[in-house]
C-alpha cells in the first residue's frame, strides 16, 4: 500500500514538527466548552488514551486534565504514515469564582472527557421583581 501526498505545506508541517518534537512537553488537548442551564459541559478529545492516565484537577480556581498517550512500539514494522501523537496531554482552565469546585464530575467514553463544571446556586440568573409607585402606594396605606 502506497499512500500519496501532494500538499507540500502539510509535509513541512509534518517535518517541522518532528524537527521540533520534545517527549516532555506536554501537548494541547482539542476542547469544546459550553454552558447548558446550571452547569458548564467541558469535553476533551482524548482518542487512544488508557483511561487510567487521565488525571482532573482542582487547585483552588484552576482546572488542569492531564493524560498519556503511549505509543505504539511495533519493531520490524515501516511506518507509512505516523500522524498520532504519544506522550502527555494537558490542558489547564481558570475558573470564576461563581463554580461549585467541590461538585466537578468527570466522565471518559469512546475517547471523550467530559467534566461537568457546576455553577454555585447564588451566581444562577434569577428574575428580580420591578416595583412600580402604585406598588409602594399601597404598601404604605
Amino acid at each position: 500500500m502506497t499512500m500519496m501526498n501532494l500538499d507540500p505545506f502539510r509535509e513541512l508541517d509534518r517535518m517541522a514538527a518532528t524537527l521540533l518534537d520534545r517527549r516532555d512537553t506536554p501537548r494541547v488537548m482539542p476542547i469544546d466548552l459550553y454552558r447548558d442551564a446550571d452547569h458548564f459541559v467541558l469535553s476533551a478529545e482524548l482518542p487512544g488514551v488508557d483511561p487510567g492516565s487521565v488525571d482532573v484537577d482542582v487547585d483552588g480556581q484552576l482546572l488542569t486534565i492531564r493524560a498519556e498517550r503511549t505509543p505504539r512500539s511495533q519493531e520490524g514494522v515501516q511506518w507509512l504514515a505516523r500522524e498520532r501523537a504519544a506522550g502527555t496531554f494537558q490542558r489547564q482552565l481558570t475558573l470564576g469564582r461563581d463554580i461549585d469546585t467541590e461538585s466537578i464530575s468527570a466522565h471518559y467514553e469512546n475517547g471523550v472527557l467530559s467534566v461537568m463544571i457546576p455553577i454555585v446556586e447564588k451566581a444562577k440568573p434569577r428574575k428580580i421583581a420591578v416595583a412600580t409607585a402604585t406598588d409602594r402606594a399601597e404598601v404604605t396605606a
